[in-house]
C-alpha cells in the first residue's frame, strides 16, 4: 500500500466482502475548474463528497478506497472521513497513478483480504443512486461475471469514414451507454489487471479483454459524468431541486396470523387478554411495517435483509428493538426521520382506546411524529375472516448534509 494511504481498520471488527474503489485522481481539464475535478465544488460540498453519499448508503457494508492525486491525499482523507461519519473505519485514501488504470490498480492493492467483489466508480458520476451500487453487487454475487450499468442510446448513431462521410447507420437497439460503478469478482479483476498490456477505456473493457464475461444491468440517468461546466451546472440544478424538499418516501407492509398460544403485541403495546400473533419476534406488524418503510425510504434494504428472519438475536424481540436499531442505521447513513403514518387492518383488537398511547410511544422511540389509524375490510379477505392483522406504513425521511 502507498505510504500516502490512510490506515483502514476494516477487518478488526468486520470483514466486508465488497470493496468500492472511487477514482478521484483525474485533472478534469475539460471542466475548467481551478482544482482537480473531484475537488471542485458541487453546491456547498465537493464532487467527491457528494459521490460518496450513495456508497455509504449501500445495503452491504463495504471497504471504500478513494484514489486521489498525491498532493491532495490529506484533503481527500478529510473529505472521506466527514462523508463516512460513523463508518470512517471502512474508508481509506491512496495516491493515484499517472493513468486511470494505474490508479485503479493502486486501489486494488489497498483492499483487504476479505473483499471478494470489487466495484470501480468514477467520482465524477456524483449523483449515481445507491440502487445502482446494490444492483451491480447483486449481479456479481449471482453470476460471477462482470456487471456494468448502462442506459439505452437514444440518439441516432452514424458510422463515418476518415473523411467524415456517413458509411452506415448503427442499430441503436444494440447499443448501451455504459456508466459506473462497474463490479467484478475480485480475483478475476486482479488477474486481468496483472496481465493488461495496454490502456483500456474502462474496467469492463480490460476485464473482457482477459476473456471474462461482462453483462449489462439497467443504469440510471442520474449517473451522468460531470465532465464540462454544463454538466456541473446540471448537477447543481438537480441537487438544488432535490434539496428544495430534501425528502424521501418509503412504504412498508407486514402481515401476521393469529396465534392463540402467543401474547398480543401491537404498535409497541402489550394487549393482555387479546389473541396473539405468530412470528419469529413478537409478531408486531405495526413496528415491522414501520421498520420496512424507514429502510425503504433511506435505500437501506428491508427488515429481512437487515435483521434476518431467523437470527436468534431477535427471537421474541419486541418491536421497539427493531425501531431503535433502524433509527440508528438511518442516522449513520445520514438520514433524519420526518414523519411516519401507519394504518392497521383487522377486526381486533379495538384500537381506538389506545391509539394516543401507541402514538406517544412510537413517537418517543423514533423522535419523530408517528400517527396510527385502524380500519376493517368489512368481512373481506384474511383480515375480514379474523385470521390475522395487516399493517401498512408510510415513512418520510430527509437527507442530512454536513
Amino acid at each position: 500500500m502507498s505510504s500516502n494511504a490512510s490506515s483502514p481498520k476494516v477487518g478488526r471488527d468486520r470483514s466486508p466482502i465488497v470493496g468500492v474503489i472511487v477514482v478521484a485522481a483525474g485533472s478534469g481539464t475539460r471542466l475548467g475548474a481551478a482544482r482537480p475535478k473531484a475537488f471542485a465544488p458541487l453546491g456547498s460540498r465537493t464532487i467527491l463528497a457528494r459521490s460518496l453519499d450513495p456508497i455509504f448508503s449501500m445495503q452491504r457494508e463495504a471497504q471504500v478506497v478513494v484514489v486521489a492525486p498525491a498532493e491532495l491525499v490529506d484533503e481527500a482523507r478529510s473529505i472521506v472521513t466527514d462523508a463516512a461519519g460513523p463508518a470512517a473505519q471502512y474508508a481509506s485514501v491512496v495516491a493515484g497513478g499517472a493513468t486511470r488504470q494505474q490508479s485503479v490498480a493502486r486501489g486494488l492493492d489497498a483492499l483487504g483480504d476479505s473483499v471478494r467483489i470489487v466495484l470501480v466508480h468514477d467520482a465524477a458520476r456524483a449523483l449515481t443512486p445507491t440502487s445502482v451500487f446494490d444492483a451491480v453487487v447483486t449481479g456479481v454475487a449471482q453470476t460471477a461475471a462482470g456487471i456494468v450499468p448502462g442506459v439505452p442510446v437514444t440518439d441516432t448513431i452514424k458510422r463515418v469514414d476518415d473523411d467524415e462521410v456517413v458509411v452506415e447507420t448503427v442499430d441503436r437497439a444494440e447499443l448501451r451507454a455504459v456508466q459506473t460503478p462497474q463490479a467484478f469478482p475480485r480475483a478475476a479483476l486482479a488477474a486481468a489487471y496483472a496481465d493488461a498490456e495496454r490502456e483500456h477505456t474502462d474496467d469492463a473493457a480490460l476485464f473482457a479483454a482477459a476473456g471474462n464475461t461482462v453483462s449489462i444491468v439497467e443504469g440510471d440517468q442520474l449517473s451522468f459524468k460531470i465532465t464540462t461546466p454544463w454538466d456541473l451546472r446540471r448537477a447543481e440544478a438537480l441537487e438544488s431541486s432535490a434539496g428544495s424538499t430534501g425528502l424521501r418516501t418509503g412504504i412498508g407492509t407486514d402481515v401476521h396470523a393469529f396465534d392463540d398460544a402467543a401474547e398480543l403485541w401491537l404498535a409497541g403495546l402489550h394487549w393482555p387478554g387479546e389473541r396473539g400473533l405468530s412470528g419469529h419476534s413478537d409478531g408486531d406488524p405495526v413496528c415491522h411495517a414501520i421498520t420496512d418503510a424507514l429502510l425503504s425510504a433511506a435505500g437501506l434494504g428491508d427488515i429481512g435483509s437487515v435483521f434476518g428472519t431467523s437470527d436468534p438475536e431477535f427471537a421474541g424481540a419486541h418491536g421497539d428493538v427493531f425501531l431503535r436499531a433502524t433509527a440508528q442505521k438511518l442516522t449513520e447513513a445520514g438520514f433524519a426521520i420526518s414523519n411516519v403514518s401507519v394504518q392497521i387492518i383487522g377486526n381486533s383488537p379495538r384500537f381506538s382506546p389506545r391509539r394516543r398511547e401507541a402514538e406517544r410511544l412510537l413517537t418517543g422511540i423514533l423522535s419523530a411524529p408517528v400517527s396510527v389509524s385502524a380500519t376493517t375490510t368489512d368481512g373481506l379477505g384474511f383480515t375480514g375472516r379474523g385470521e390475522g392483522i395487516c399493517a401498512i406504513a408510510t415513512a418520510i425521511v430527509s437527507r442530512q448534509y454536513s
